[in-house]
């Protein structure tokens, strides 16, 4: 029997899902009181895991509850990836937690939909940088924050047996993608590129808004948005102002992250949340990718 051929069409279709670790359970029946001290999301939080699913949470001092269904993956030992949709809201709304244990350390990304009325489709992000208050370490005046350290880095993530991505990192706001030039096996694989190849031959370029976070050395929480995409092709593609959000270990080059937004499929829309895992692969990019001017901006 070959296996690769009975298991890996199946494994294909997983998509940016096929190397994601398995679901962490470790934080349940755990209670963390937390102090968000710097950036836009000011205020006490609260996030009690009553189990390995449910998370009963709140933000910003408001003093109201809610509860929701999360997922947890671990970047390293110390280092927990949390993410939950709110159930019920409108326009739908993530928080992801990276909740650092090493360092007594919290940052909190608030990805909402329908914030900006000429482009409700669009995911804008806001982020809050604080301390665990009863991690049993002095909070001190250190925290997570924006970085300028991954800027000239090019790296080919690999989400599959099949998929690969190549992100370039060229500056503190922004990033490009392209796509790796290895041989693909399947015809399924082979469509799936040459599509990707054309959406990027109707943009004036691939740049995305993008925030790098550092959590501590050789740990990075990446956010990246499609939101030129979305302003230029709207529906005319299956997915529209997506959000995605990794927390990337380069001591090992492996990351974890997840995926928040709209597909749209024969005219309708659907939610899109994906929890995602990758490995890096060194990649060598044109220069031009680093010093061509971006587009969007005057």
């Amino acid at each position: 029997m070959d296996l690769m051929k009975k298991y890996a069409p199946e494994a294909l279709k997983l998509s940016i899902q096929q190397s994601d670790q398995p679901r962490c359970f470790e934080l349940g029946g755990k209670k963390f009181e937390l102090v968000i001290d710097t950036g836009d999301l000011t205020g006490e939080a609260i996030l009690n895991f009553i189990d390995g699913t449910k998370v009963e949470w709140s933000v910003k001092s408001s003093g109201i509850f809610a509860t929701d269904e999360y997922e947890c993956r671990k970047a390293d030992d110390y280092t927990y990836l949390v993410t939950y949709c709110l159930e019920g809201k409108m326009p739908r709304e993530n928080h992801t937690w990276v909740l650092d244990l090493e360092q007594g350390l919290v940052t909190l990304l608030q990805a909402a939909l329908g914030e900006n009325p000429q482009w409700p489709y669009l995911v804008e992000s806001d982020f809050g940088f604080g301390y665990i208050k009863d991690s049993g370490k002095e909070p001190g005046f250190k925290r997570h924050g924006f970085t300028d350290d991954v800027i000239g880095t090019s790296v080919k993530w690999v989400y599959g047996h099949e998929l690969a991505t190549v992100h370039v990192y060229h500056h503190p706001n922004w990033y490009r993608i392209g796509y790796p030039k290895d041989r693909v096996v399947s015809e399924e694989s082979k469509a799936q590129n040459q599509a990707f190849q054309e959406i990027l031959k109707a943009l004036p370029s691939s740049d995305e808004p993008a925030y790098y976070v550092k959590i501590k050395e050789g740990i990075y929480l990446v956010s990246v948005t499609e939101q030129n995409m979305e302003k230029i092709l709207g529906d005319k593609i299956a997915f529209r102002s997506n959000t995605l959000c990794f927390l990337d270990n380069w001591n090992r080059l492996y990351s974890v992250g997840r995926g928040f937004g709209t597909g749209t499929r024969d005219g309708e829309d659907y939610p899109i949340f994906v929890m995602i895992g990758k490995y890096g692969v060194p990649e060598e990019v044109d220069e031009s990718f680093f010093t061509d001017p971006i587009p969007y901006l005057v």
